[in-house]
């Protein structure tokens, strides 16, 4: 009922708090997901800054999809592969990486960071999408307008690589 009354008396108000909703209930997601794909925090929290900038400014259109969050993810997806294709992302993050003397994130999760830098752009981004925004094969496959099948195949390619790379060479019998 309250709702009702303040649309009616300020529908502008009422489309921000519903974005400010949306917002706080998506960010981190599609944050984490950007920082998977990129290897770097700060420039993903700008990536996916920029791409809630441009789903604010069309919000009463994107609003009105069944998920506006996968517009927005693919925006940040989009704006991330432009700037890693241009090259100068990596030269700005192994600068700040040779700046740092403070501790820096687990082992574990720098292999992982690593071994998903060795795969394709499209492996990655399909194993990120999958087991990280816990889409299923036919939501990326809609989302990337291909087939389910080929979903499947850069999912399964993208683990083999992953595998190779996070094997453990340790044998815990061995002393």
């Amino acid at each position: 009922m309250a709702r009702i009354a303040l649309e009616r008396d300020d529908p502008a108000a009422a489309r921000r708090a519903e974005f400010d909703a949306f917002y706080a209930n998506n960010v981190r997601q599609i944050t984490a997901q950007i920082r998977a794909y990129t290897g770097d925090l700060a420039e993903a929290e700008d990536l996916v800054a920029d791409a809630f900038t441009k789903a604010f400014v069309r919000w009463k259109t994107i609003s009105e999809y069944d998920n506006p969050a996968v517009w927005v993810r693919r925006v940040a997806w989009n704006l991330a592969t432009s700037r890693l294709r241009r090259g100068a992302f990596a030269r700005r993050f192994l600068r700040r990486q040779r700046a740092r003397d403070v501790a820096g994130p687990a082992p574990d999760r720098i292999d992982l960071e690593r071994a998903l830098a060795n795969l394709k752009e499209r492996h990655r981004k399909a194993i990120i999408l999958r087991y990280m925004a816990d889409m299923t094969v036919q939501e990326i496959a809609d989302q990337e307008g291909v087939a389910e099948s080929t979903v499947r195949s850069w999912i399964t390619r993208g683990r083999a690589v992953l595998a190779e790379h996070l094997r453990i060479d340790d044998d815990p019998t061995e002393e």
